[in-house]
């Protein structure tokens, strides 16, 4: 049995052929549970058919693993750093596993929201468990690094994965066989995981800080749920009000954090050279990642008329330059390189690919889809980079608080982005649709399609046409307003990441 972490730094040793095995056997779930947050996308007609779910009930299947995700990731974070990461990796596995067991085969909309919301709670241990073993396995700076790059690249090619496996899945099978496939990986990390992985945890955690549980979960829940309303509906008071009750609760939290004995999340973490900058680049970069996520999968459906599954594999394309940003950017951060410049290069050329999200006109597949590529291309260097310097600049035995940071961070940035930008798209498209359209076209692009196809001969097919030109008309301002964000954190990461430099000598 391996020993727990110890807060002596121990001296930095290679990772060999174990370490490298046990990182493969981690990249399974991390996997599964990214592509789990897309590959609802074309199961839900069929789900629909087959347990006639409510229209609420059929909200809550799409959104309640995301939610339950981002609002216990804190608390397994830290509860990771106190009973052992291991221990509570192979504890979510087999709750994954046993839920998305439950989710294939459930008879009711009921059951199945239920399935979703524990596969939720399995995610949260996962996610800030395998990059808290990483940082224990991998003490090498260079070889973490590696490992840490691969880490964000599987992360970010799950989300794509996931909608069009969900696709192919349902088009030859039935809608349960998308839960199934996570079973195999969860049993392979069940057997697996005992002999490679090493246990760690904080040998002097204290106790647990049981009152931050629920004031973590009041503080991420109403404001990613408000955010994705607003994304979706606009700013409405009922919208605000979530948000503002969150961010109410969060000074609540942040309070009991500064002032606890032993609190869930350690405010020495954001002293530690680097953090700080990292956590909020790392929002920022997931801010620019979804807010065009937003507009894209509806460009290449209702602007050019792809079919559901056409468009996902199409969306696949710009997945292939991301299997080498990351790469490239500890490479060069390896050589020699500044990692603030690396990291502003990234922030501008992920600028650069809003700039030419901007220019895409009403059939410009190919362009949309380079924009795609080069824009996923440098968030991936920023996100890769980042991980390292928070997971470099934290203790071993806030390990698993750390990533849990980072990823909160990112659930928030990512709503943020689709709520911003959402909204700019959205009253650009409001202000240029006609006067005289339908109340139910003035709202989106997809009612403005389903208006026009009731329509007769050319009245049709103008309102359709005016719909989508003011459609790509908001995605342009919206991308000009991306771009703008992300060319200013460059600047900003300049300077705070040149002033923030880490030590990464173990």
């Amino acid at each position: 049995m391996t020993n727990p972490t110890s807060t002596t730094t121990p001296p930095a040793v290679r990772a060999g052929r174990r370490e490298w095995t046990a990182l493969g056997v981690l990249m399974l779930p991390l996997l599964l549970v990214s592509m789990d947050v897309s590959v609802l996308y074309f199961a839900i007609p069929a789900i629909s058919a087959d347990l006639a779910p409510t229209g609420t009930q059929q909200l809550w299947i799409f959104d309640i693993y995301a939610f339950v995700l981002a609002g216990l990731l804190m608390t397994m974070g830290s509860l990771g750093d106190r009973i052992g990461r291991r221990r509570l990796l192979l504890i979510g596995a087999a709750a994954f596993g046993a839920a998305s067991l439950i989710a294939a085969y459930a008879d009711s909309a009921g059951t199945l929201i239920a399935a979703r919301a524990v596969l939720g709670i399995g995610g949260a241990t996962l996610m800030p468990s395998t990059m808290a073993l990483i940082r224990t396995m991998f003490t090498d700076p260079g070889q973490r690094a590696k490992a840490i790059g691969l880490w964000s690249g599987v992360m970010t090619g799950g989300i794509a994965l996931g909608s069009v496996m969900s696709g192919v899945l349902v088009e030859y099978f039935w809608w349960g066989s998308v839960f199934l496939v996570n079973l195999p990986a969860m049993v392979l990390l069940l057997v697996l995981g005992p002999v490679l992985l090493p246990e760690s945890r904080d040998p002097a955690p204290g106790r647990f800080d049981w009152p931050s549980v629920p004031l973590s979960m009041a503080a991420v829940l109403p404001v990613i749920y408000g955010l994705k309303e607003i994304a979706a509906e606009g700013w409405h008071a009922a919208h605000v009000v979530p948000v503002t009750v969150g961010l109410l609760f969060a000074a609540l939290f942040v309070h009991r954090q500064r002032t606890a004995a032993d609190p869930m999340i350690s405010p020495a973490l954001f002293r530690r050279p680097g953090f700080a900058p990292a956590v909020v680049l790392n929002l920022v970069s997931s801010f620019g990642m979804l807010g065009s996520a937003f507009f894209t999968t509806q460009y290449l459906q209702s602007v050019l008329g792809r079919s559901a599954l056409e468009a996902a594999l199409w969306a696949l394309l710009p997945s292939v330059p991301i299997g080498l940003a990351a790469p490239l950017a500890t490479s060069l951060v390896q050589k020699g390189v500044d990692r603030a410049h690396v990291v502003t290069a990234g922030l501008v050329t992920g600028a650069a690919g809003y700039g030419l999200l901007a220019l895409a006109g009403t059939d410009s597949m190919w362009l949309v889809l380079t924009a795609c590529g080069v824009l996923a291309s440098g968030i991936v260097m920023v996100l890769s980079q980042m991980t390292d310097l928070a997971m470099s600049a934290a203790p071993v035995e806030r390990a698993g608080s750390a990533s849990s940071l980072l990823e909160t961070g990112a659930e928030f940035g990512g709503a943020l982005g689709m709520a911003v930008l959402g909204s700019i798209g959205t009253a650009l498209y409001r202000h240029d649709m006609p006067d005289s359209a339908p109340a139910e076209a003035l709202e989106t692009l997809g009612g403005a399609l389903a208006v026009a196809g009731r329509l007769p001969g050319r009245t049709g097919d103008a309102l359709a046409t005016a719909a989508r030109e003011a459609f790509t008309h908001g995605m342009q301002g919206a991308a000009i307003a991306g771009a703008v964000v992300l060319a200013a954190a460059g600047v900003a990461a300049t300077a705070t990441l040149r002033r923030s430099r880490v030590d990464d000598a173990e």
